[in-house]
């Protein structure tokens, strides 16, 4: 764990202050609240919150910045400076591990192997496309013969305010991040309150490399009338990015309205899974597997539903059972581990309600449905990982996004049956299929809505393809050059000849 400016531990508890114009200050209105380790339920130190005042200065800093170094800045000094942040961030490879360990109990393993490089490599991959990415370009005729030359050019959008989600916080905060300041723009960001370490921790690396001072901003807080608020309806915010429930995305498309700023966002989903019975099972068995337990069902592009050609239906549940039931839960050191807790007591509260609606409403138990004896780890936000069968189509576990360790398994017989059954939800972020059949799996991708369609894969990312949700799960398109269309704007130069 880091013991500098961003997470200071003068004792065992860590104090994490707001990052404003290059400084780590306490919040103006002097107020703290704890942050809980959700492995054991434990005090790890406090977190400032933020006033508006605070909130109101990062924007300021980040609105100076624009106009200062970082405005005049060429691009190729820009690139290079995020180069070195995703090289500083590689170097202080150990201390984002801990951090991102601390707040969200995932197991190492995990959090190695996706968050902390995924995160790092998100500076790059963006740097990489605002260099190399063209604008456009035409030759008018004009009556005089002349003629006129038109061209675009990309422009910062301005402050964007960031607001990330508490699943993969470093990486889907520079996911925002990394484009947002390749494009020239400055941020002020607002992680979730339950896993602010990494996001501070930033701050240091923005200062150790040069990045200029207001480029990069931070406040903490939650949500309703607190600095998630104050972010979004604040007037010097350009454009608002957003990652999490679709209830939220909402409060906070009504305040963009005002002053008509621009929103991009991915929420929530109820993805599904789509297994033919010619399907290289041991392929759909292990996909689907982490589709549905990965970071502890904590995925927005997980899988809750799970249909399955009834031919290998009994096979593949009692298979998957198997697989679940020897999932291991424990300490995230543990190399053995491969299932963490979820990340709040309030969240486990949640899944655990799902968890008893679902016996309540009749469902086949096929493995789980409580809460784990984890001995000293028993204050944690523990779950068993959960599958059930038998339920309706209408059934809530199979319509709410539920954001757990679980998933209900459905058979079905024919291509239009189970595409009708994977179409039926107002989300449409992401879904599987399972196939041999190289023309089928054309036909099945074409006709699902969600805005990414994985065959015989899942969460296999190329970052220069477009990422976003369909329907209720978002709006805009992320990745690559479909970053640049959020955090830029494109001007038209006409040219009389």
């Amino acid at each position: 764990m880091s013991t500098q400016t961003a997470l200071k531990a003068e004792t065992a508890a860590v104090e994490i202050k707001h990052f404003i114009n290059g400084e780590f200050v306490a919040g103006s209105g002097g107020e703290t609240f704890d942050n809980i380790c959700p492995l054991n339920g434990e005090k790890l130190g406090v977190i400032h919150k933020a006033t508006k005042d605070d909130v109101d200065a990062a924007v300021s800093a980040a609105r100076a910045a624009l106009k200062g170094e970082w405005g005049r800045m060429p691009t190729a000094e820009r690139v290079r400076l995020l180069y070195a942040v995703a090289d500083e961030i590689d170097r202080r490879f150990d201390d984002f591990l801990a951090a991102e360990i601390a707040d969200t109990g995932k197991p190492k393993s995990l959090a190695a192997h996706i968050d902390i490089p995924r995160g790092a490599a998100n500076f790059k991959v963006f740097a990489d496309v605002v260099k190399n990415v063209p604008t456009e370009s035409f030759f008018l005729e004009t009556p005089d013969g002349a003629g006129a030359m038109n061209y675009a050019v990309r422009k910062p959008k301005g402050v964007i305010g960031v607001i990330s989600p508490w699943n993969l916080p470093l990486l889907l905060m520079t996911w925002k991040v990394g484009p947002a300041l390749a494009c020239g723009n400055t941020v002020v960001v607002k992680p979730s309150e339950e896993t602010p370490m990494t996001t501070a921790l930033l701050g240091e690396v923005m200062n150790a490399v040069g990045i200029p001072k207001g480029v990069y901003n931070v406040v903490h807080g939650h949500g309703p009338d607190a600095a998630g608020e104050f972010l979004t309806q604040h007037p010097g915010v350009d454009a608002i990015t957003f990652t999490g429930e679709t209830r939220t995305g909402e409060a906070i498309m009504k305040a963009a309205a005002r002053g008509v700023r621009d929103v991009s966002f991915e929420l929530g989903g109820k993805n599904p899974a789509i297994v033919f019975a010619d399907c290289d099972f041991d392929a759909a068995i292990e996909g689907t597997m982490r589709s549905v337990f990965a970071n502890c069902g904590q995925v927005c592009l997980g899988t809750e539903r799970v249909y399955v050609e009834r031919p290998i239906f009994d096979k593949f549940v009692a298979t998957l059972k198997e697989k679940a039931e020897n999932l291991k839960l424990g300490h995230s050191d543990d190399p053995e581990t491969n299932l963490g807790p979820l990340i709040s007591e309030e969240h486990r509260a949640k899944v655990k309600s799902y968890y008893d609606k679902a016996a309540a409403e009749g469902a086949t138990v096929v493995t789980g449905g409580g809460i784990p004896e984890m001995g000293d780890l028993n204050g944690g936000w523990w779950v068993e990982p959960t599958i059930w069968t038998g339920l309706p189509d209408d059934s809530a576990i199979v319509t709410e996004e539920i954001f757990g360790p679980c998933c209900h398994i459905r058979p079905f017989d024919s291509e239009d049956e189970v595409l009708k059954l994977a179409n039926d939800t107002p989300y449409g972020l992401a879904a599987a299929v399972w196939t041999g059949d190289v023309s089928r799996a054309h036909r099945v991708s074409r006709h699902l809505e969600a805005g990414i369609i994985w065959v015989n894969s899942w969460f296999l990312r190329d970052l220069r393809t477009a990422f976003g949700g369909s329907k209720m799960s978002g709006i805009g398109r992320e990745g690559g050059v479909h970053s640049l269309e959020f955090y830029t704007e494109l001007s038209n130069v006409c040219v009389k000849l």
